[in-house]
C-alpha cells in the first residue's frame, strides 16, 4: 500500500480515485478549501487523521477509518459507499453517513445531524450519538451499548435489533417494521406509533403517549414509567411488571398489568383486554 503520512491537504480531490493506500496522521484542512479528497477510492485505511474539509468519502469501497476527526465543518463525510469499518473516532458533520451498506462503527462519538438516512446493513456498538431525524429510511440495523439523544429517531427503519441501549428521542421508531429492543431504556414521547412487528424485551418506556397504532406489538416484562394514554388503538399483546398511569382504547390483544391508575374505553371498536394481574 502507499502511505500519506503526515501530510497536509487543502485542494480539491486530494487524493481522489486512490487504490490501495495508508493515509496516517494527516489534515485535511486549508485555505484552498478543497472537497471531496479521497472521493471514488478504494482499499483505504485513514488513522489518526483530521478531516475539516467537505464530503471526503464518497463512492468509496473498503473502507477503514480508526482514532480520526471529522468535525463540524466535515460536512456530509461518507454517502454512496460500502464495507465501511470506523473506529475510535468523532464524526461530528451534519449528515455524516447517508446512502451506504455494510458498515461497523465501534467505540465512536456522533454529533451528526440527519445521520444514517437510507443505510443498510449496519452495525454500532460502544458508541454516543446526538441526532436528529436518526437512521431515517434505514434496514438491518444491529446495535449494542449505544446511547442516543436525539428527535424523531429510527423512523421508517426495518429488520433491527437494539441490545443494551439508553436512548432518550421523542417520536422514536414510527412506522417502524420487524424491530426487536432488549434490556434497553427508551425514553421520549409518541413512542413507536405506526410501527409493525415491534417487540421490547426487558425494556423500560418512559414518557407519555407511547405505542398508539401499532400493529402486532409485543412486550415481554417490561416496565412503563409516565406513560399515559398508552396502546390507543394498537393490535398489543404485553406483560408489563409495574403500575400505568392510564391505558386507552387498546384495538385488541392482552395486556397484563399489576395496575392501571385510569383504564379509558369509549370507542366501540377497542376490543383489547386489560387483565391486572398482581
Amino acid at each position: 500500500m502507499i502511505k500519506y503520512i503526515d501530510k497536509t491537504y487543502d485542494e480539491e480531490r486530494a487524493l481522489y480515485g486512490s487504490d490501495g493506500v495508508q493515509v496516517i496522521n494527516c489534515k485535511f484542512d486549508g485555505p484552498a478549501d478543497g472537497e471531496s479528497a479521497l472521493k471514488e477510492s478504494k482499499n483505504i485505511e485513514v488513522d489518526g487523521c483530521y478531516c475539516n474539509l467537505r464530503y471526503p468519502f464518497w463512492h468509496d469501497t473498503n473502507l477503514r477509518i480508526t482514532n480520526t476527526e471529522m468535525t463540524d465543518k466535515c460536512r456530509a463525510a461518507l454517502w454512496y459507499s460500502e464495507n465501511i469499518y470506523i473506529s475510535d473516532t468523532k464524526l461530528h458533520g451534519i449528515k455524516a453517513l447517508r446512502e451506504c451498506k455494510d458498515i461497523e462503527i465501534v467505540n465512536s462519538d456522533i454529533i451528526s445531524p440527519e445521520f444514517g438516512w437510507s443505510v443498510s446493513n449496519f452495525k454500532m456498538s460502544d458508541s454516543l450519538a446526538e441526532a436528529e431525524y436518526f437512521m431515517m429510511r434505514s434496514d438491518h440495523l444491529n446495535f449494542d451499548n449505544v446511547k442516543l439523544k436525539g428527535k424523531y429517531s429510527f423512523q421508517y427503519i426495518s429488520d433491527c435489533i437494539f441490545t443494551n441501549c439508553n436512548f432518550d428521542t421523542k417520536d422514536a421508531f414510527w412506522h417502524g417494521k420487524n424491530i426487536l429492543i432488549k434490556d434497553s431504556i427508551v425514553k421520549g414521547e409518541y413512542l413507536a406509533w405506526y410501527s409493525e412487528n415491534l417487540t421490547f424485551e426487558n425494556c423500560t418506556i418512559i414518557g407519555t403517549q407511547p405505542l398508539c397504532y401499532c400493529k402486532n406489538l409485543k412486550m415481554i416484562n417490561c416496565q412503563m414509567i409516565d406513560a399515559d394514554l398508552s396502546f390507543e388503538k394498537s393490535e398489543v399483546d404485553a406483560t408489563i411488571l409495574n403500575e400505568v398511569i392510564s391505558i386507552k382504547n387498546p384495538k385488541s390483544g392482552k395486556i397484563y398489568v399489576p395496575g392501571v391508575k385510569e383504564i379509558i374505553m369509549d370507542d366501540e371498536n377497542a376490543k383489547g383486554e386489560i387483565i391486572i394481574k398482581k
